[in-house]
């Protein structure tokens, strides 16, 4: 893949397609940010970049992606919308209705935006394995990516995806030729800790998943800084809705259940779970023992790859 002549080509497409104003949904993932860069350069200002606050993002995300845009020199709009998030979510267990109910959350966050800033076009970070993955035609649907089956019939908007060709692999090149810090940065889904959440994605599991979902990404990062592995691809923990009996001190807990993942992949298209040395799978569950007292009750790995299995567990 020849990277200059791609961003050439993509920045040219943006700049004769869009007349007056657009909104980029932005992450601060590493395909959401190349395309907010692409599209700043086409047309400047008339960009408006929006963060979406859903509720279901790491552990000081939202501070993190201002950092992130205050650094590429682009003016981040910041949305607050975890209760809009919330309240769609109640009731919804099914993975499938719970990516589609976030896609479609999202579309009206994006729609009220751009009537408060006559904006006529979405554009969106989607890349290959999202629409492949979703499902179409004679492809059957593995899991609908947020992204894209997730939206309405009618958006309302010029969908603008420039990346829509490319795999993750070859989205980070285009990253690093741009000098984008999050070039290398573990992939986070679109509908974040909601599809982290097996069964009802409610505020108070959510914030226990976030902060298993800390841990685990501290402790699997500095294992691989100390030499036990190479850093994996993606690593991040689950919470299960069942419970399980355990103690806490002298007293009998009752807690969830939380799952640690870690695997190897170039594209996100296969990968091979990670043989996590012992004595990090030790650290992260004293962690989440100790820091989140009797809510967790017993942690476990996961060692299945892909397939059979896909990486997020919904």
């Amino acid at each position: 893949m020849d990277i200059e002549a791609f961003i050439e080509e993509a920045v040219a497409d943006l700049r004769s397609r869009i007349e007056g104003k657009a909104i980029v949904a932005a992450s601060g993932g590493v395909d959401s940010t190349v395309v907010a860069c692409l599209a700043h350069r086409a047309i400047g200002d008339r960009l408006i970049p929006i963060y979406v606050d859903t509720g279901y993002m790491r552990k000081g995300e939202g501070e993190n992606v201002k950092g992130i845009f205050k650094d590429l020199g682009i003016d981040l709009n910041y949305v607050e919308a975890s209760e809009r998030f919330y309240k769609a979510l109640e009731g919804v267990i099914e993975p499938e209705e719970k990516r589609k109910v976030i896609g479609g959350t999202f579309i009206d966050v994006f729609t009220d935006a751009a009537g408060e800033t006559d904006a006529e076009h979405l554009i969106q970070g989607t890349i290959a394995p999202d629409w492949i993955e979703s499902g179409g035609g004679i492809r059957d649907t593995i899991k609908s990516h947020h992204n894209v089956g997730g939206l309405p019939d009618e958006l309302g908007l010029d969908l603008i995806e420039p990346i829509r060709d490319l795999y993750k692999d070859e989205v980070r090149e285009v990253a690093k030729f741009l000098e984008i810090p999050v070039h290398d940065r573990q992939p986070f889904p679109g509908p974040g800790l909601a599809i982290r959440i097996l069964g009802e994605a409610t505020p108070d599991r959510t914030r226990i998943v976030r902060e298993a979902c800390h841990i685990a990404e501290e402790e699997i990062l500095k294992g691989a800084q100390e030499g036990y592995y190479e850093e994996p691809w993606q690593y991040f923990a689950v919470l299960l809705p069942v419970r399980s009996v355990g103690v806490h001190g002298d007293l009998r807990a009752y807690g969830y259940t939380i799952v640690v993942r870690a695997v190897y992949s170039l594209d996100g298209m296969t990968a091979a779970y990670c043989p996590i040395d012992h004595k990090v799978l030790d650290r992260i569950s004293r962690r989440i023992s100790n820091e989140m007292g009797e809510e967790v009750t017993r942690i476990v790995y996961d060692i299945t790859n892909k397939p059979p299995s896909t990486i997020e567990w919904e």
